[in-house]
């Protein structure tokens, strides 16, 4: 029986040792923050094949200078002299062209979908509900100009063979017929489902251990390697752990872990922030990202809990929050839903985390060069919890030495390194 050793709680590390463990491995996972405080709490729930357009995109630079002012702005790049800033943001303006788009899309999008599919697999583990519903999402604009856009995602979905359809105005209204929305239209994603992270999070750390898996609260500081491979994992406890395969998916941790594996990976933190509201005068029936104010909400447990979420800060993770990106986010759903009667919550009921960002987009899945028994899958941006059953899939497949699910080529962990 093989030992693997998966670093890092997140949901990619928690599916991960779900598959690894299900195929007959021994796993241990070690968690820096004690599997309670990660990205994979947070964040939208959305498990959405319509996301096929990566964040390293025509427009996003340009936008992204003029926002940087602005602190109610849905994305943010703080300035700075870190080389490692530098090298990413060098990287992200050259990823972020229609060429990039093109073939970011279907690798995207097949992930996706394999996900989407896994989760509704876990549907049927005994005792394993995490609110997983499939209504799709509504992308709703307000302009011309982002409604001329939203034709041509329409037509480019289709064509990679999603479910999704233009609705004009009267069409988004009786979708969403309680409450008035200030807007043209919306793209309705058929396609895409979600699930209540919190829940999902919570069945994991219970039934993972009832596997057979062990759920170790340490932090990784190094690694004993002989020849081409890892021999022992070392954390900050003085405790060693021997591995026959070593798993990184520490999210936005994970440059500097690899580092110590001598890999480099072109990756920063995106903070995103949310907050949630229970028993909402206020609701939608299903989840929504309102476009030009690039913020989602999510109904969760039948409206009993609403989410709202955004921005994208690309900040280090010892920067101070800041709460101004909340109001944007209030601003931003007043606009649009004129009816809503939310305020700015109070700091501490405000959750903010760090988002894994790649610098092209795709996330990073696959082993590294270095050390053959090290497989890295990270840099998943704003889609961690999307992804993460059919990443999860796939880190076990390639540690089997399987046949992959899907064709894992674009996710190549040191890709960078070839331009």
């Amino acid at each position: 029986m093989k030992t693997v050793v998966v670093i890092g709680g997140g949901i990619i590390g928690l599916s991960s040792a779900l598959y690894l463990k299900r195929s007959g491995n021994n796993v241990i996972v070690i968690d820096r923050e004690g599997f309670t405080d990660n990205c994979s709490y947070g964040n939208m729930g959305y498990v959405c094949p319509s996301h096929f357009i990566p964040l390293a995109s025509p427009g996003i630079v340009w936008q992204g200078l003029k926002w940087m002012f602005n602190s109610r702005s849905p994305f943010y790049v703080q300035p700075s002299l870190n080389p490692s800033l530098i090298d990413w943001g060098l990287k992200f303006m050259r990823s972020a062209t229609k060429k990039n788009l093109e073939t970011a899309a279907t690798p995207l999008k097949d992930i996706a979908v394999l996900s989407q599919s896994e989760y509704a697999e876990w549907t049927k583990i005994e005792n394993f509900d995490f609110a997983f519903e499939k209504k799709g999402i509504l992308e709703i604009f307000k302009t011309e100009k982002v409604a001329e856009h939203a034709v041509h995602t329409v037509e480019t979905g289709k064509k990679l063979g999603l479910d999704v359809d233009l609705l004009d105005a009267k069409g988004l209204q009786q979708a969403e017929p309680q409450t008035t929305i200030d807007a043209l239209g919306a793209i309705y994603f058929k396609c895409d489902a979600h699930l209540y992270p919190n829940k999902l999070m919570s069945v994991l750390k219970n039934y993972l251990p009832q596997q057979g898996v062990q759920m170790i609260h340490d932090e990784v500081t190094g690694f004993e390697k002989t020849g081409d491979k890892v021999q022992q994992v070392l954390t900050k406890t003085k405790q060693s752990y021997a591995a026959d395969e070593v798993i990184v998916a520490t999210g936005s941790w994970s440059k500097g872990v690899a580092s110590m594996l001598e890999t480099k990976i072109p990756l920063m933190p995106g903070r995103g922030y949310s907050f949630t509201l229970d028993q909402p005068k206020d609701k939608l029936i299903h989840p929504a990202i309102l476009a030009e104010g690039r913020v989602a909400i999510t109904p969760f447990e039948s409206g009993n809990k609403m989410r709202y979420g955004g921005t994208m800060e690309v900040v280090s993770t010892n920067t101070p929050p800041r709460y101004q990106r909340v109001e944007g986010i209030v601003q931003a759903v007043k606009s649009f839903l004129p009816e809503f009667d939310i305020e700015l919550p109070a700091k501490d009921k405000i959750w903010y985390g760090y988002r894994p960002t790649s610098a092209d987009g795709l996330p990073y899945i696959g082993r590294i060069k270095k050390y053959k028994n090290v497989i890295v899958a990270t840099g998943h941006s704003m889609l961690g919890l999307s992804l993460g059953a059919g990443t999860g899939r796939l880190v076990s497949e390639l540690s089997n030495g399987q046949p992959t699910s899907i064709d894992v080529q674009a996710f190549s962990v040191e890709r960078f390194n070839k331009k």
